[in-house]
């Protein structure tokens, strides 16, 4: 069984913890270089080197330096402060230097130069587009920011793996995800933290704010809250609404496994599949793969598999999500812990933790295995380790091939959604999603390394909205 040769990136200097040390240094032949020498040994790697002034004999340079993690700084601080020629007079976090202020801000379309343009911005001429929608309260969507704005709600009980943190400490990664909705399809997204995780408030709270947007997009719900909110949403509202969570991880692998199948001769239908971890993305991508055609899936929790003979199942003390699971999944009613029933499956998905099984356990595997490690930051089982028994690896990480991202998705859907004023995001503009993700690499260029774009891939938005418009106009999905 071939693998797909890694390299172990454990202890790769990262962005992430990247920083710029300001250094006086000795203005005399060599001293740079020492410096240079001392930051290389203590785990650094130097990135950009700036003069910042010279006084006398002393030099002021920024260092910019990525590093392993934090406490690879004050090693660096202290092999610096040991030479003798320099010494470190200030150190900028460049990760907080990013969000100070936070990471959005508002500008008008139409500047204000001259009394007519307030006439027509403001009073007096915004009265007559006020009369226009109080008539046809659908112009809205043509006449103000619903056209293109969508609201990114969270209530930051499920925020990356940071677990239940609190709306204000949700606020970064809420800000991340409309920058990326601006950068990759040009849809204006508003950040908004709920303090409150009472589902009866956040529906109504979303309720009320819907005349404000053209869509709503749910992010970082804790389970099984979030599929509550979401189903009580899409019912309540005419806007589309789409628990990014759930169904951009679910887009995103559906479109690998299309490829991956691709590459090792096999068709959906016939896929054995074993998920762990049935959070709001595996019920997602569950759901995804039956629909697409899928017809064995098995699924384990912290409990082990899910079964309509687990105690929890025939006790009634399984909450509904999982029940449909068991009902809708593992038709051999398998029990026990996920790894020991590996054998002969051809895809194994994790979304769960970090290892929580030896990789050994993969041998067992059908010939040309599929391993989707999706925990972040640490998979379920490692790339290295995974190498030998499986031919295909997928991971949710961007240090290693095959990034299952759901900035893949979730920008071109919302992008395809608001171009086709629809007022549902369905099943089938999902599916079409996943596929013109799929596509996007064609078949001379599949390789086990490469089953889907990079999220750097500017042709990914487009497509995808495009065929999430066509699938809205050809299924007469409802429009606003």
């Amino acid at each position: 069984m071939s693998g797909v040769a890694l390299r172990d990136v454990s202890a790769t200097p990262s962005a992430q913890y990247s920083i710029i040390l300001r250094v006086e240094i000795d203005h005399e032949p060599g001293a740079l270089g020492d410096v240079a020498s001392a930051i290389g040994r203590s785990g650094g790697v130097i990135g950009d080197v700036a003069l910042v002034s010279v006084a006398g004999d002393k030099l002021l340079r920024d260092i910019t330096i990525s590093a392993v993690g934090r406490e690879t700084w004050g090693a660096i601080e202290d092999a610096i402060g040991r030479l003798g020629c320099a010494r470190v007079v200030g150190v900028t976090d460049r990760t907080f230097q990013v969000h100070e202020g936070g990471k959005l801000e508002v500008t008008a379309k139409h500047p204000l130069k001259t009394r007519d343009d307030l006439a027509m911005a403001y009073t007096p001429g915004v009265a007559r587009v006020c009369e226009a929608i109080h008539e046809n309260p659908s112009l809205s969507h043509e006449l103000t920011i619903r056209k293109n704005t969508v609201a990114v709600v969270t209530d930051g009980t499920a925020v990356l793996g940071l677990g239940d943190i609190g709306p204000e400490a949700a606020m970064p990664v809420m800000e991340g995800k409309a920058v990326l909705f601006k950068e990759f399809a040009d849809v204006d997204a508003i950040p908004i933290a709920l303090n409150t995780k009472d589902p009866d408030e956040i529906v109504s709270i979303c309720k009320a704010l819907a005349p404000t947007f053209g869509g709503i997009n749910l992010e970082d719900i804790s389970a099984p809250r979030c599929f509550e909110i979401e189903d009580r949403l899409k019912a309540e509202l005419d806007i589309p609404v789409f628990h990014d969570d759930q169904h951009g991880t679910a887009i995103v692998t559906l479109a690998a496994l299309i490829n991956a199948c691709k590459i090792t001769g096999r068709r959906l239908e016939d896929v054995k599949v074993l998920v762990t971890g049935l959070g709001a993305a595996g019920i997602a991508v569950t759901k995804i793969l039956l629909a697409a055609g899928v017809r064995d899936v098995i699924g384990a929790d912290s409990k082990g598999l899910v079964s309509t003979t687990r105690a929890d199942y025939v006790d009634g003390t399984m909450n509904s999500v999982k029940r449909w699971y068991a009902e809708m999944s593992n038709p051999e009613q398998l029990t026990g812990h996920p790894g020991d029933h590996l054998a002969g499956r051809d895809l194994f998905i994790g979304l769960s933790g970090a290892r929580i099984f030896p990789a050994e356990k993969l041998a067992t595997m059908a010939k040309d295995a599929m391993v989707f490690a999706m925990a972040n930051p640490d998979p379920e089982v490692s790339p290295e380790e995974a190498a030998p028994y499986a031919r295909i690896i997928a991971t949710g990480r961007s240090d290693y091939p095959n990034q299952i991202n759901n900035v893949l998705a979730f920008p071109g859907i919302f992008r395809g959604a608001l171009d086709a004023r629809s007022a549902q995001i369905t099943e089938g503009m999902k599916t079409a999603a996943a596929r013109a993700i799929a596509d996007l690499v064609p078949d001379d260029e599949l390789r086990e390394d490469h089953i889907i774009p990079s999220v750097f891939d500017r042709d990914v938005s487009p497509a995808v909205a495009r065929a999430v418009a066509e699938e809205a106009v050809e299924a007469e999905v409802p429009t606003l």
